[in-house]
């Protein structure tokens, strides 16, 4: 018999499974969410002035017609102090039809980032499926990006810009960072890395991975199809440009773009892995620069989940790409001769 999912705490076992039941209770046959249950279990954190483990937060507003708006996450205890810190742009993950930047998961998650690196993350509050579909969760992303180049924080360094999520807030950060990459209007903004944990991507195609591992903890085939179908446009299939990234073609087109470095981290009992590695080779046939990150024994979204070894060993991985690019523009900053 295949083993889907490795050895767990209790602790972690109890909240996979109540994570699934809900969202399974929650997604209805004709397509749409019952957001009233959701609402009776969703666990959310205040922002907090008062630093909290070293961080501060507030939430800060963009489009309140589309209740665009990000938590900002700032941390107080610097080493060194003075510098400018880089910024990650964070999306969260949720299927595009669940949870928020206020999710406590979430809100503890970027706190941790903001601590760890240390960073200004900015973690966006998008519009969710399938009340709104492809493309919105897009435009939110690059929207607030447009906001950050207008409205600079004194001690962030938007030059030294990360884009970053899980699951589909990983899909969403490659597709804001193509966005980016397209753009010649931003003054201050600059995309110099993409960190996609684990990112959801798919097709019609069912990879090996997902057949071997269906039946795994938060991702199923029966699950994705669901989330799928509610987010891509009506009639679309599951080979639309937004799911299988690395199946249209495209990376003749990817190779003309500065498409920023790339850390892509994989778990060997996610169901997704195979299309997560297929994105790897897309990405490095293309010319770029990539970090493939592999934890064999972890499930999809093990990172939330503190009580994990390897939580602990991604945040520090996150950290070090940062600061390997922080590194690589001060080796290439050109002075001139002395004479």
């Amino acid at each position: 018999m295949t083993k889907i999912s490795p050895v767990l705490p209790w602790k972690t076992k109890i909240a996979l499974s109540a994570a699934s039941a809900l969202t399974d209770f929650s997604r209805r046959d004709d397509g749409t969410v019952n957001r009233r249950l959701l609402s009776f279990f969703d666990f959310r954190a205040s922002p907090s002035s008062t630093p909290i483990k070293g961080v501060k937060t507030s939430d800060v507003t963009v489009d309140p017609s589309r209740n665009l708006w990000f938590r900002l996450f700032e941390p107080t205890q610097v080493p060194g102090g003075g510098e400018k810190l880089p910024v990650i742009v964070f999306f969260h993950g949720g299927g595009f039809a669940f949870l928020s930047p206020d999710n406590k998961a979430y809100d503890v998650a970027c706190r941790r980032f903001s601590r760890k690196v240390p960073a200004i993350v900015v973690s966006v509050n998008y519009r969710l499926s399938p009340e709104h579909r492809y493309p919105a969760q897009y435009e939110d992303g690059f929207d607030v990006l447009n906001y950050l180049d207008s409205h600079p924080q004194a001690n962030a360094d938007l030059s030294m810009c990360f884009l970053a999520g899980d699951s589909a807030g990983a899909n969403i950060a490659h597709h804001v960072t193509v966005r980016a990459c397209e753009t010649t209007t931003f003054q201050k903004v600059k995309v110099v890395g993409l960190v996609a944990i684990q990112p959801f991507f798919g097709g019609e195609e069912r990879t090996e991975s997902e057949i071997r591992l269906e039946g795994s903890p938060l991702v199923s085939m029966r699950r994705t199809d669901w989330l799928w179908k509610a987010f891509l446009p009506e009639g679309a299939d599951r080979d639309h440009e937004a799911a299988n990234v690395s199946g249209i073609e495209r990376g003749r087109e990817l190779s003309e773009m500065e498409f920023p470095a790339t850390m892509v981290v994989v778990g060997g009992f996610d169901p997704l892995q195979d299309w997560q590695r297929r994105y790897c080779k897309w990405l490095e046939r293309s010319g770029k620069e990539v970090r493939l990150v592999e934890y064999g024994n972890t499930i999809h979204a093990f990172y939330v989940f503190p009580e994990l070894p390897e939580a602990s060993l991604l945040f520090a991985e996150v950290k070090s790409f940062v600061e390997q690019h922080k590194k690589n523009r001060t080796t290439q900053t050109h002075y001139p001769s002395i004479i």
